[in-house]
């Protein structure tokens, strides 16, 4: 367990969960910040960006990083569960298509597997 700057204890499991959950909502503020017209759209996307780069700084804060692997190429043995796997088959080249829930590193390495939809090449 680590400390606040005022020096109250963190629990670092629950600020990961909260982290998690902060990371979706923003990928679901970021879609629908798209559909807005462009003059809106900077103001909306510059206070998301600040608000994703506190959550990154919070995670950091308890040494964890969320990883998206959106677009890479799908390998067995990454550290995320795919939920569409059985529509492919195994000749097919998979790409990641779209992260549900990020994947969560530590220092001593995964913390927490990801899910993520497959695409197709």
């Amino acid at each position: 367990m680590s400390e606040t700057a005022e020096g109250a204890p963190v629990d670092s499991s629950a600020l990961i969960e909260l982290a998690i959950d902060a990371w979706k909502f923003a990928r679901l503020f970021n879609r629908v910040v798209s559909k807005l017209d462009s003059n809106e759209q900077a103001r909306y996307l510059n206070q998301v960006r600040f608000f994703e780069r506190r959550v990154e700084q919070a995670a950091e804060s308890v040494g964890a990083k969320l990883v998206s692997i959106e677009g890479l190429p799908f390998e067995p043995g990454l550290a995320a569960t795919p939920l569409n796997l059985d529509e492919f088959s195994e000749s097919d080249t998979l790409f990641v298509d779209q992260m549900l829930e990020p994947i969560v590193m530590g220092s001593t390495g995964v913390l927490r597997f990801g899910t993520l939809m497959l695409r197709k090449l």
